[in-house]
């Protein structure tokens, strides 16, 4: 049990903090690049990207951070440590707001990007891209920021669990038993 303890909570740390780098990454580099782009440039590259992405690894990565943070959250739900808990608890909250924001806005933005058509025979190019840009980074923004929220709690729970498990120097101990 102790093993599958470390092992979901370090599944969940990685595959957060990969997550949390994707996110954050667009909203950085890839969106603004993108902003100095044309009107049709940026609708088709951002379909080719939402076709793209839609890969194994991104959805390993997307569902798996999921399923480990949840699994780090049951297996060390009888820990004695509250703090651990709190924090464990908090990550998986994080986790899923980033999950909810992705599912409930950015993919049906992408969806809506998709069934606007070949950009070569968009009508209004500029208003497909206004309708979708601005709201679509934003809540990239809200997401990469859960994400981040999610990866600093499950470091600091990761540290803690840590703590707990290493063993105490002799002096600390000759002081339990009043030696």
């Amino acid at each position: 049990m102790k093993a599958a303890r470390s092992l979901s909570l370090i599944a969940a740390a990685i595959t957060t903090g990969l997550m949390a780098g994707l996110f954050a990454a667009f909203a950085y580099s890839v969106m603004p690049g993108l902003r100095r782009s044309s009107d049709r440039a940026f609708v088709e590259a951002m379909q080719n990207i939402n076709v793209a992405i839609l890969n194994p690894v991104f959805m390993t990565l997307f569902m798996g951070g999921l399923a480990a943070a949840g699994v780090a959250v049951l297996t060390h739900w009888r820990s004695a440590d509250r703090t651990l808990r709190y924090w464990l608890v908090a990550g998986f909250v994080c986790y899923l707001v980033m999950f909810l924001v992705t599912s409930g806005v950015n993919v049906p933005l992408n969806d809506k990007l998709a069934a606007a058509g070949d950009p070569a025979a968009i009508a209004d190019i500029a208003g497909v891209r206004r309708d979708f840009e601005d709201p679509w980074v934003r809540w990239n923004i809200v997401r990469a920021v859960a994400n981040v929220g999610a990866l600093t709690c499950f470091v600091l729970a990761l540290l803690r669990a840590g703590r707990a498990e290493a063993p105490q120097p002799v002096s600390s101990r000759r002081a339990e038993v009043g030696v």
